[in-house]
């Protein structure tokens, strides 16, 4: 009986008891007011050895009411709140062993088939290159144009590519918000492009560096998701750096649908990610006490169920599909001089991601000051090889003034002499 009293719905009931018998002496309280003020006419009130003054008397009883009401207005306002704090407790704890993406997807794989055979075939596999941002401005208008100039290098490198582009945003799941909301974008761009094979998500922190090399998708064939990592670091270390997701290719399959599901379980917002965080902070080597994060969430997931998932994940490092941007920005110089793009690799390095800045908030664990700078250069890294194209090249890697250059194109394949996609802009 106590536990049911103590229960959610025990407090409730007890709090409407309560408020019951405060209408009842509340009521009674009345009565009395109202016999005291009306006029008595014949009738005779018997002499007492002490006299009664009834305002006075209902004054103190409407006093002591009030004050019970004020006390009980506010144990009232507690229970809510505490009652409010146990649902959304038992909420975050439902959705901790019931959360999924959506509806459970069963058959994908033969979905796409059917789709797929009753279009004409490409003779590539499309790939959707897939970032984002947030919905509301950057903190500083440097932030917003940085991601400016994000969104323009994805862009250029998309359009060199062939690749077909996605900027998202929004928010589709107010449970999985931040480095989580890639998880349902993703899951519903593979629903409704069965015509796309890969999905290539991309932080916007993270710029295309070498825009002549192509990813050798061939090379994947067998696997479903590809990242930038190292399996000793992964499985034998369990460094919860030893991959990194802010940068990786996903297969449109049921495999990758699956994968997702049991991902975004470790990601909703509240006591799950809290309580996530610190058994990812014990398990995974050098990760500082902080919530789950998407990132050590999928090693925890691959170190714990690597015979479920690890055969069909390809941690690559031939070339840089994630490159840590404090470790290159300053070679830029001496890879323009000495180099050429196309490599990829630490030659001239794919991707540029700035890890631990962040140019539209506050929680950088870097100086604003010289993230906003690197990133500066390493767009305009990036740029003077779409420039050169046209003729033109910027003064310096932290200028955003450009002049003329001698047209080149020995390293991009498909602008020869004999079949220019884009006409002679120099006069």
């Amino acid at each position: 009986m106590r536990s049911l009293l103590a229960s959610p719905k025990g407090k409730r009931f007890t709090k409407t008891v309560n408020n019951v018998k405060v209408t009842l002496l509340c009521g009674f309280i009345t009565l009395l007011v109202l016999r005291g003020t009306m006029d008595l006419g014949d009738i005779q009130i018997l002499e007492t050895d002490y006299s009664v003054d009834f305002h006075q008397d209902f004054s103190a009883a409407f006093r002591d009411v009030n004050r019970v009401l004020s006390v009980l207005s506010h144990v009232d306002a507690e229970d809510d709140d505490e009652d409010e704090d146990r649902d959304d407790e038992e909420l975050v704890s439902s959705n901790a062993t019931y959360y999924s993406l959506g509806p459970k997807v069963a058959d994908w794989d033969v979905q796409m088939r059917a789709w797929r055979s009753l279009h004409e075939p490409h003779q590539e596999p499309r790939i959707l290159i897939v970032t984002g941002s947030s919905s509301t401005p950057c903190n500083n208008p440097v932030g917003d144009h940085l991601l400016l100039k994000s969104i323009k290098n994805k862009m250029d490198y998309a359009r060199l590519h062939d690749l077909q582009l996605y900027y998202s945003m929004v928010e589709l799941d107010n449970q999985l918000v931040g480095f989580w909301s890639k998880l349902p974008l993703l899951r519903k761009l593979m629903l409704t492009h069965p015509d796309i094979e890969f999905l290539w998500w991309i932080d916007s922190a993270a710029i295309f560096t070498d825009m002549a090399f192509e990813v050798p998708i061939g090379k994947y064939e067998g696997f479903n998701l590809i990242l930038h990592g190292w399996e000793h670091e992964v499985y034998e270390k369990k460094a919860w750096v030893g991959l990194n997701t802010g940068s990786f290719i996903l297969r449109n399959c049921q495999w990758s649908l699956d994968l997702l599901d049991a991902w975004a379980t470790m990601g909703p917002k509240g006591k799950v990610r809290q309580d996530m965080g610190s058994i990812l902070s014990e398990a995974l080597d050098g990760r500082p006490p902080f919530e789950a994060d998407d990132q050590s969430a999928l090693i925890y997931l691959l170190i714990t169920q690597r015979e479920v998932w690890g055969n069909k994940v390809f941690l690559e490092n031939a070339y840089y599909l994630h490159g840590y941007w404090a470790s290159i920005v300053e070679r830029y110089e001496d890879l323009m001089r000495f180099s050429n793009n196309g490599y990829g690799d630490d030659r001239w390095p794919f991707v540029t991601h700035f890890v631990g800045c962040e140019p539209c908030g506050n929680h950088a664990d870097y100086s604003k000051q010289r993230c906003l700078r690197e990133m500066e250069r390493a767009f305009n890294f990036g740029d003077n090889q779409v420039l050169e194209i046209y003729g033109f090249t910027h003064e310096s890697l932290s200028s955003s003034t450009v002049k003329r250059t001698e047209r080149h194109s020995a390293h991009y394949p498909w602008l020869s002499n004999d079949n220019q996609m884009h006409p002679n802009l120099t006069s």
